[in-house]
């Protein structure tokens, strides 16, 4: 009777039932080999994504570094620009095409990272917007196209420092990980926080000696003109 058609122990049946077993058991490995499968596609993905705008923010940093000026040198160049009634040709940057590519998969990036590179890129498109302007209105008004090549300068810089430090948060990700470059900005908004401290103990300490300071010219002051 046991080993019946319909007993528990029948082969059929225990077939069925390892097999049951096995599709029960097989579900959550397989689950968690896709999300470690997907986890490091995604990793890889990451990675891909902050090498590709690392050699491409690189390329450009060094180039600003090469044109960069000083204030007495910008300030010799646009006088020469006045005298010389001339407006130097900015060419179209093709400094984003990686970040145009790739904006899609912004969001990927370790938060960190996220707004020191899109300000960078902010940054060239306020740029390439302003040489635009610039070149259309060396037309009609010389003198306010050198003011905006002036203006054009000074985005230059701005550009500059935030690509350095999009590179510097990119280099720390991308070389020794995403833990690594949120333990540097810790520490350094704790050292920041840590110098303001300490500024502003120094204000307390020294401020009763600067009131008692000033407390003693008003009181010279009013005895002077009590004395008239």
């Amino acid at each position: 009777m046991l080993k019946g058609q319909g007993s528990i122990l029948n082969p059929t049946v225990m077939a069925a039932l390892v097999a049951a077993c096995v599709a029960m058991l097989a579900w959550p490995v397989n689950d968690w080999l896709n999300r470690r499968r997907d986890r490091a596609l995604r990793t890889e993905r990451v990675s891909d994504v902050q090498r590709a705008l690392l050699a491409e923010i690189r390329a450009h940093v060094v180039a600003l570094e090469g044109q960069r000026l000083d204030a007495s040198e910008r300030v010799a160049l646009l006088d020469s620009l006045h005298d010389q009634n001339r407006i130097p040709f900015v060419p179209a940057q093709a400094n984003d095409r990686i970040f145009s590519a790739i904006i899609e998969d912004v969001h990927i990036l370790p938060a960190d990272v996220i707004d020191p590179v899109v300000t960078y890129y902010r940054q060239l498109s306020i740029m390439a917007a302003l040489a635009e302007a610039m070149h259309k209105q060396a037309n009609t008004d010389h003198a306010r196209a050198v003011a905006m090549f002036g203006d054009y300068l000074e985005l230059s810089e701005a550009a500059l420092e935030s690509g350095q430090e999009a590179l510097r948060l990119l280099m720390t990700s991308v070389f020794f990980g995403e833990d690594a470059l949120r333990q540097m900005l810790d520490e350094e908004k704790a050292a920041v926080l840590a110098a303001r401290q300490a500024e502003l103990s120094r204000l307390a300490s020294s401020l009763p000696a600067e009131l008692e300071e000033l407390r003693a010219r008003l009181n010279t002051r009013f005895s002077d003109r009590s004395g008239l």
